[in-house]
């Protein structure tokens, strides 16, 4: 386990945040998490599962919030820097991350925010709402993939850094070729998901029959 110096008393904690439908979390969250906490030297990474996603209106046969929550929560159950976050858990309309991030600054002036993405989220943040209030309101931490070009990262990131006058940190990981829609296929077809989940979470899917239908 990496030990952290004791931040001085004026020094702001960093936090990690790592959002999604988690639906199911696997072991490519964990991982991407886990790097940008010891790359980026942040005090803890806070998991936080999407409420009410605008960009995933319909989500037909996939898990309720509260299981979406204790996935996550068994997932991460181990780790002593990571963290079940709960505020966009809620019934108040779209869940926004431009209002979540502006929340958090407000409410813990103490804190910084580190954003964590995959790269193709990055591709699409001019299409997300508000895009320049993000930017503003924390560092923006880019994961690396496989298919996409080091140079093609690059100019992305430079091209939104200009437009947006944005904070963007390129995290290298390793690519974990698996997603959640994938697993959730692979259960429907009644496929193994053992080493891509932990096993606890995929106990849970299978006691409570999630994803089948």
């Amino acid at each position: 386990m990496i030990k952290k110096e004791l931040s001085c008393p004026n020094e702001k904690r960093k936090i990690g945040i790592m959002g999604g439908t988690f639906d199911p979390i696997h072991i490519g969250h964990l991982i991407l998490g886990e790097k940008a906490y010891e790359q980026l030297g942040l005090d803890e990474v806070w998991f936080m599962p999407s409420g009410n996603p605008p960009h995933k209106p319909v989500r037909n046969g996939c898990a309720s919030d509260e299981q979406r929550s204790e996935m996550v929560r068994l997932a991460i159950s181990d780790n002593p820097h990571f963290r079940l976050s709960l505020i966009e858990m809620h019934d108040q309309g779209y869940t926004y991350t431009y209002r979540t991030l502006e929340h958090l600054k407000t409410d813990h002036p103490d804190e910084e925010y580190y954003f964590i993405i995959g790269a193709d989220s990055l591709f699409d943040f001019d299409g997300w709402k508000e895009p320049a209030r993000i930017s503003s309101a924390c560092t923006l931490v880019a994961a690396t993939r496989n298919h996409i070009s080091s140079e093609t990262l690059n100019a992305e990131i430079a091209r939104l850094r200009k437009k947006y006058n944005c904070n963007i940190i390129r995290l290298d990981t390793m690519n974990m070729d698996v997603s959640s829609h994938m697993l959730r296929d692979w259960i429907v077809k009644d496929q193994s998901i053992r080493y891509y989940v932990p096993d606890s979470v995929a106990a849970y899917i299978y006691d409570n029959k999630i994803y089948r239908g």
